[in-house]
């Protein structure tokens, strides 16, 4: 049990960073949307998602699940604030999966201190190890290049004004795109592997 939480606190940790760094971002470029809600703050109940910060994980829980997962309520941006609004909106998306990267490096390190001091076994590894794993996962999944996700917004960035706006009309239907590729194991062949490299390079060993 004591792991569960342990795991839930790494969790819901990990997101609320990812969405405060949106808001960090946005404010740095000139979008003081996120601030003005008072969405750049540690404290959970503001970035609490129903559905993605409390019943996914614990129904994941339930089933039993190796793994955990969730989100936080998007922070709220207006990316007509920017001094460049394109620009400004692709680099502010990028900020979200960046921040879970460097989150994963510093678990990574404590990982591997905790390893040396405490040995494989012990529930502060365990959770290092699980803390590096979700912010991998967290920063793979939000790259992939699919509306609403952060990956679709770097994508348009690069792509010409109308195929962007034809590529943004497919957001509504993204998460029934994103469910039916995980369910046919498409999505899941890219991660995974993916995945696997990175975190063996950070945690010294295959994962």
């Amino acid at each position: 049990m004591l792991f569960v939480v342990l795991n839930v606190v790494i969790l819901l940790f990990s997101i609320i960073i990812h969405e405060i760094s949106h808001g960090y971002a946005a404010l740095r470029f000139g979008d003081p949307t996120a601030k003005l809600a008072g969405r750049l703050t540690l404290n959970p109940i503001p970035h609490i998602d129903i559905l993605g910060s409390i019943v996914m994980p614990v129904m994941l829980i339930l089933v039993h699940s190796p793994f955990l997962f969730g989100w936080a309520k998007p922070v709220p941006i207006n990316p007509y604030n920017f001094k460049n609004p394109k620009r400004g909106m692709m680099l502010t998306s990028l900020f979200g999966p960046l921040s879970n990267f460097g989150l994963a490096i510093v678990f990574s390190v404590f990982f591997r201190v905790s390893i040396l001091l405490l040995g494989k076994n012990s529930i502060f590894t365990q959770g290092f190890e699980y803390g590096a794993a979700i912010n991998v996962l967290l920063f793979c999944f939000n790259l992939i290049p699919i509306p609403p996700l952060d990956g679709s917004k770097v994508l348009m960035y690069f792509l010409p004004e109308k195929a962007a706006d034809g590529f943004r009309k497919i957001e509504r239907f993204g998460f029934i795109i994103i469910f039916a590729l995980f369910f046919v194991g498409i999505l899941g062949g890219i991660l995974y592997p993916l995945m696997g490299v990175i975190l063996s390079v950070l945690l010294g060993r295959g994962f």
